[in-house]
């Protein structure tokens, strides 16, 4: 029986305010907590952040600056055991940077003799196989190893890693709750018109998928009152996406319709209440879609990753377009379906959204039951 609290590093993209990967902390804190308390112990979080003091005040936990090598060490040598995760941390698409430093940190910990743990990550695309060997090496010396998709771990097994087994979970924000019952009362806002929700992000340079998107919108807006809410998940380049969004949307008042923005927002609890308040999420972020869908709003996705098409299978849906390829039309047709066809949507895929909000846990049941047993 485990009788002192067990201290957990945890790596990832955080302290960036990007409501996707905090609302991925927030989903792994709550499950350790939750599952450490069904098995009786106590687990101290400390997170590697890239601004400490911000995730300190928003999660409650200890955190350290990521960046810092000495730092970073001595809290892994006081450590327990460290999570890699969740996110698209082993990737070379936005940086070539990015695997060698999340890689480091699981072999630092290595060194150090602690139990690692990578949690539901979304691999790849690694475009350098320089790194294959790479991963494979870090990777084999792991407890136990989880990935948010079958092309994940597909990618994994032709690196040719043999151990540990690869299990496959949803991702961990399916997991996240909205809001106590009492901050839900207060943040209440009642709509008289449909809320779609609109999640949109910079991608291409000359921004023809924001333009499609505002087509889209405005066809949309034509054929029925709506209310559309922009929620950007990470600032402030998703708030500026969404204001040139706006601009070529133009004004809509006249159709009986709205628009509106949700501003600054951090916290990923209320950024879950506000999708969780839409009749339909049109979404180029993935975690706007997962929040979607955790809580039965239909989602609507606009590929620019294959991520996108991995989660929208998972709950019967494909992406309307891509941002390469986007027909505001062909939007605005799928809108107003899922729009009038909600409930059918939400009755179909009930029992499948049931069951990756409950296999969501499984990492954090699994890393807890490590502990017990090595405590």
């Amino acid at each position: 029986m485990v009788t002192t609290a067990q201290t957990i590093i945890i790596s990832g993209y955080y302290g960036f305010r990007n409501s996707g990967d905090e609302a991925v902390l927030k989903s792994i804190l709550t499950a350790l907590e939750e599952e450490s308390r069904q098995a009786g112990i106590t687990v101290k979080p400390v997170v590697l952040s890239s601004d400490p003091a911000w995730t300190k005040k928003m999660y409650g936990v200890e955190a350290v600056p990521r960046m810092s090598l000495g730092e970073v060490r001595r809290a892994i040598q006081n450590s327990d055991g460290l999570i890699s995760g969740g996110g698209s941390l082993l990737q070379d698409a936005t940086s070539p940077k990015s695997i060698p430093y999340y890689l480091a940190i699981l072999k630092l910990a290595q060194w150090a003799g602690k139990p690692t743990f990578v949690y539901a990550q979304g691999i790849g695309p690694v475009q350098r196989k320089i790194f294959y060997p790479m991963i494979r090496s870090v990777f084999q010396r792991c407890e136990y190893v989880s990935v948010r998709d079958k092309q994940s771990a597909a990618l994994l097994g032709g690196m040719k890693l043999e151990r540990p087994p690869i299990e496959v979970v949803p991702d961990p924000v399916m997991g996240l709750p909205l809001p106590s019952a009492s901050e839900q009362a207060a943040e209440n806002n009642r709509d008289e018109l449909p809320i779609v929700g609109v999640s949109v992000r910079y991608w291409d340079k000359e921004h023809r998928d924001l333009k499609a998107i505002a087509d889209g919108l405005k066809k949309l807006a034509a054929g029925r009152r709506i209310h559309l809410r922009f929620l950007p998940f990470h600032l402030p380049d998703d708030e500026q996406a969404s204001r040139m969004v706006m601009d070529y949307l133009g004004d809509i008042r006249a159709t009986g319709s709205r628009v509106s923005m949700c501003d600054q927002v951090t916290d990923p609890q209320q950024m879950l209440l506000e999708v969780s308040r839409c009749s339909l999420m049109i979404g180029m972020r993935l975690h706007s879609l997962i929040y979607a869908a955790s809580h039965h709003v239909p989602p609507l996705g606009i590929s620019y990753d294959p991520k996108i098409d991995h989660f929208l299978s998972r709950v019967g849906s494909q992406p309307v377009g891509t941002t390469e390829a986007l027909d505001g039309q062909k939007l605005a047709q799928e809108a107003v379906r899922l729009l009038d066809e909600r409930n059918q949507w939400i009755e179909s895929q009930g029992a499948a959204i049931a069951l990756l909000k409950s296999e969501a846990r499984l990492p954090a049941q699994h890393i807890i039951n490590y502990l017990c047993r090595k405590g």
